[in-house]
């Protein structure tokens, strides 16, 4: 079982034994999510997969924090900003700008990529790489642009 699952199932326990209901419905939302994809996969999931849900789950979030906010809803703004603080505490630390430039370039190098038509082998280095520590949105525009650059 992967460690961050494991954190997970400890942090439910804990919360239901303070009565932190705001954590703990975030927190099982989480276990049910992954709870699902390892029924649909019938396998148990690795630490990477389980990151990658959580960041889908953040990623949701701020979708629907836009939306919220377009429609006056700031009572759901608030809700879904706390779900999104409690599912960043399991998330790894963020890569800082110039950490994400080293490990675009190595990815570059690595892989031999010199067009815009190797972004799929430099971001699929990349996402090995940077499992939950950054936005692979931000991280194909930067690729795209240096491979573009050239």
């Amino acid at each position: 079982m992967s460690s961050t699952k494991e954190r997970l199932q400890d942090d439910v326990k804990a919360a239901l034994k303070a009565g932190d209901r705001a954590r703990l419905g975030v927190l099982r939302m989480v276990m049910a999510a992954i709870k699902q994809r390892e029924v649909d996969s019938r396998e148990t999931l690795d630490d990477g997969t389980v990151l990658g849900i959580l960041e889908k789950m953040v990623k949701q979030r701020q979708d629907a924090i836009i939306q919220f906010e377009r429609g006056g809803r700031n009572d759901l703004v608030t809700k879904e900003t706390a779900e999104i603080d409690v599912i960043r505490t399991y998330l790894p630390e963020p890569l800082d700008e110039a950490a994400l430039t080293t490990l675009i370039e190595a990815a570059i190098t690595d892989t031999g990529a010199t067009a815009p038509s190797d972004m799929g082998r430099v971001m699929a280095e990349i996402k090995k790489n940077a499992a939950g520590r950054a936005d692979m949105g931000q991280v194909s525009q930067l690729v795209r642009a240096r491979l573009t650059a050239g």
